[in-house]
C-alpha cells in the first residue's frame, strides 16, 4: 500500500498537524478534526495491510536464509 517513505511522511504530518493545531488552538475544529483522522487511519490501514499481507520473498531474502543454514 504505502512505502517506507510515505508512512514516515503522513506520521511526521500528524505529528506536526497535531501539533500545529494544538498551538493554534484549532484542534476542535471539524476541518482540522476531520483531516487528521483521515491522516490517522490512513497509517493505521496501511499498518494493518502490511501486517497481515507479508510481502513474497525475494531473491535477496532467499539468499539470505540459504547462507544462514
Amino acid at each position: 500500500m504505502l512505502n517506507d517513505k510515505q508512512s514516515l511522511l503522513l506520521c511526521g504530518l500528524m505529528a506536526g498537524g497535531v501539533f500545529a493545531a494544538g498551538i493554534l488552538d484549532i484542534l476542535k475544529n471539524f476541518i482540522v478534526l476531520t483531516i487528521l483522522t483521515l491522516i490517522f487511519s490512513a497509517i493505521v490501514a496501511n499498518l494493518l495491510y502490511v501486517n497481515l499481507n507479508p510481502k513474497e520473498k525475494t531473491e535477496k531474502d532467499i539468499e539470505n536464509q540459504n547462507d544462514l543454514t
